[in-house]
């Protein structure tokens, strides 16, 4: 799923693209895709694009006549920028967001239809929208702290929830929870106020080193391959890979349609974190530390 590097990134290409341009019309090819009925779609033809911004990990265009797009590209969304008169791909192929200088589409890899758009009337409407997840780029400290203890969970779920934090997800919460050396399981209240203040730089310096990065990767060209499986990644998406930083092979827990990736040794003091699936598998082989392992 795009997380704020990658939406900061889509957002500081379209502004050149897209802004104080006429939106002339959008063409939806999966049924869908669309969420809401009332404006219908098509009153948004004719109107100029009178700004951009981030909503969690939503897109938001902001419309004449008090309109606003709101665009949740989920796990496999993706936007791409095109020609003018480009239609949108057979399988993969949402929607197109037509305007004079080019066309936005909205396409969506594998077979479950999770990405949405809405047209919304009114900054109150578009309220709804907005999950009260904390901006850590906008925040000191002693915001961070009080946001993160707020609520008792592990590291993982706390930095993932959008009611607590923004735009933090599945991929860069693995990331900062490397650089931070804590574990994803660790719990919010039981973390002291050095643990709590590492946590807080590492989300920051993880969510701007990023950003930074992918501006180099994208350069002056749309970003098109938007993913949350990046060469450079310390250890999200590189199970059994090394970790950069001290060479152990990247553990793994699974459940449901997602993955936690850590380093055992950077992160746990050795200690392997225990996989739903496989250590009811295993019971008693289930290993204990990294070394049992290697």
């Amino acid at each position: 799923m795009p997380e704020l590097p990658d939406i900061t990134l889509y957002l500081e290409h379209l502004a050149p693209r897209v802004l104080d341009q006429v939106l002339e019309r959008v063409v939806v090819r999966s049924p869908f895709v669309l969420r809401s009925v009332d404006p219908p779609l098509s009153a948004v033809a004719g109107k100029r694009v009178l700004g951009l911004r981030r909503m969690g990990k939503r897109i938001v265009f902001q419309l004449e006549d008090d309109l606003f797009v709101v665009i949740h590209l989920m796990i496999a969304g993706r936007l791409r920028w095109k020609p003018p008169g480009t239609k949108p791909p057979g399988k993969l192929g949402l929607a197109a967001f037509e305007f004079p200088s080019g066309v936005l589409l909205l396409t969506e890899a594998g077979t479950k239809r999770r990405a949405s758009i809405y047209l919304v009337p009114g900054e109150e409407r578009l309220k709804e929208f907005a999950r009260g997840g904390m901006e850590v780029l906008e925040s000191d400290e002693q915001e961070f702290a009080a946001r993160l203890r707020s609520e008792s969970h592990t590291l993982k779920r706390a930095l993932t929830d959008p009611r607590l934090f923004s735009g933090i997800g599945n991929a860069y919460s693995d990331e900062i929870l490397h650089r931070a050396r804590l574990s994803p399981l660790a719990r919010t209240g039981k973390l002291s106020d050095e643990e709590v203040a590492r946590l807080y730089q590492a989300t920051r310096d993880t969510l701007q080193d990023w950003i930074v990065r992918l501006r180099k990767e994208s350069g002056d060209k749309f970003p098109d391959k938007v993913t949350a499986f990046r060469e450079g990644m310390a250890v999200h998406g590189r199970y059994k890979l090394p970790c950069p930083d001290c060479g152990t092979p990247v553990q793994r827990i699974r459940y449901a349609d997602n993955e936690t990736n850590y380093c055992a040794r950077c992160q746990t003091g050795g200690r392997l974190l225990a996989d739903r699936a496989m250590s009811r598998l295993l019971k008693e082989d289930w290993p204990r530390s990294i070394d049992e392992v290697e």
